[in-house]
């Protein structure tokens, strides 16, 4: 009875050390062409070509969001981005336009917020930590978000910036990037992926 007892504590310590396995991460931008994305109408903003999605304003800056086509519940996303041109203001919509983790200078506050959450009606409720240590302003950074029930996790070149809970969040959504209205900029992204939880 004793050798039973102590071969499943066994089994049990070995199953615990074994670690859970990562979410396999499939691309979303295929590198060449917005296929899987929903183009808006007369695009001017948003081109594919050797690898990168790039967004850069319109004469009229208008701004503008490029969704996926497919909606996600809970979720990982990844991307590498690197800042253009001008005042950039961007970021990745998790599930609907008022869920938003900043990319560069925030219209309002006008400063960089990028890793911080953004939520209409609530501005920036809390400020990702260490970004200015970590951002590169002038190479490719990587951010990583994780949207698992209504907890967003951010980390900006493998450091976690950011966790917060959020309200109102939808259950299922697409994810969006943002080209933000009112600005002269660009930003290229690259490696987008995502993983379903």
């Amino acid at each position: 009875m004793r050798t039973k007892l102590l071969a499943v504590i066994t089994l049990c310590f070995t199953l615990a050390m074994i670690p859970a396995k990562e979410p396999k991460m499939k691309k979303i931008f295929n590198g060449k062409n917005l296929k899987g994305w929903v183009v808006p109408e007369n695009n001017i903003w948003w081109s594919a070509n050797d690898g990168l999605l790039t967004a850069k304003s319109g004469p009229e800056k208008k701004g503008s969001i490029l969704w996926t086509e497919k909606e996600y519940g809970d979720f990982i996303v990844q991307g590498d981005f690197k800042m253009g041109e001008g005042t950039v203001d961007s970021g990745f919509f998790l599930r609907s336009e008022d869920q938003q983790i900043q990319i560069g200078i925030s219209g309002s506050l006008k400063r960089d917020m990028t890793g911080s959450p953004y939520i209409p009606g609530k501005a920036y409720p809390v400020e990702a930590k260490g970004v200015k240590d970590l951002l590169k302003l002038d190479d490719w950074n990587t951010m990583k978000i994780q949207a698992k029930d209504n907890i967003y996790t951010v980390w900006l070149n493998g450091q976690e910036v950011t966790t917060y809970t959020s309200e109102n969040v939808p259950d299922k959504g697409p994810i969006g990037l943002q080209l933000h209205p009112g600005n002269e900029m660009s930003i290229d992204f690259r490696n987008i992926m995502v993983a379903e939880l």
